[in-house]
């Protein structure tokens, strides 16, 4: 059976095209940039990366995207814990609802003043710690992540960077959160 160089169109094709000599000076043929391309281990991809199977070795592995993001989501938890976030201002109004509702008009000032501002400041200061700690978990798990990832493969300077930026706040969110809840900070007003 015969193979066929070109076909109506007058396009060649099969093998015969790579060895098919280009017209001009100076212009190497297909053949001849096919037998001087460099193979194995001295082969390069346009971005100077080896190619081949020793280039396909190195390029496998980890790339530290998680580990990045991580360290962003913990920076974000931390700050989320200094102004409390939507959730606890959502349950700030919730507990002001509930103790206007549950307090009678009879009960004394020190009573309604705990209940409708009181248990609010609370929970504001409750969510306020739920964030600093997931921010402290989430950075203190990205900084311990090279001790059981790929050995030999360190961990980016600038995640680290991050990851304690998010412990720092997370630490400060914390103290704020502990001081604000036992009225330590902006503690209610007494009622004399």
């Amino acid at each position: 059976m015969a193979t066929k160089t070109e076909d109506e169109t007058g396009v060649t094709t099969g093998a015969e095209a790579a060895e098919k000599k280009t017209d001009g000076p100076g212009r190497e043929t297909t053949a001849e940039l096919a037998e001087n391309a460099p193979t194995g281990a001295d082969a390069h991809d346009i971005d100077g990366e080896p190619t081949g199977q020793t280039g396909h070795a190195q390029a496998t592995g980890p790339s530290g995207v998680g580990q990045g993001a991580g360290a962003v989501v913990s920076v974000v938890l931390g700050l989320a814990s200094l102004n409390g976030g939507w959730l606890g201002t959502v349950a700030a109004a919730r507990q002001t609802l509930i103790g206007q509702l549950e307090t009678s008009s009879r009960a004394g000032v020190a009573q309604q003043i705990q209940a409708v501002y009181g248990d609010a400041w609370q929970a504001t200061a409750l969510w306020a710690g739920v964030f600093a700690l997931a921010a402290l978990v989430t950075g203190f798990v990205v900084l311990a992540r090279p001790a059981f990832g790929a050995p030999g493969r360190p961990q980016a300077p600038w995640i680290k960077s991050v990851a304690w930026a998010g412990v720092a706040v997370g630490v400060i969110g914390l103290l704020l959160a502990v001081l604000k809840y036992t009225g330590i900070l902006f503690g209610l007003p007494s009622a004399s």
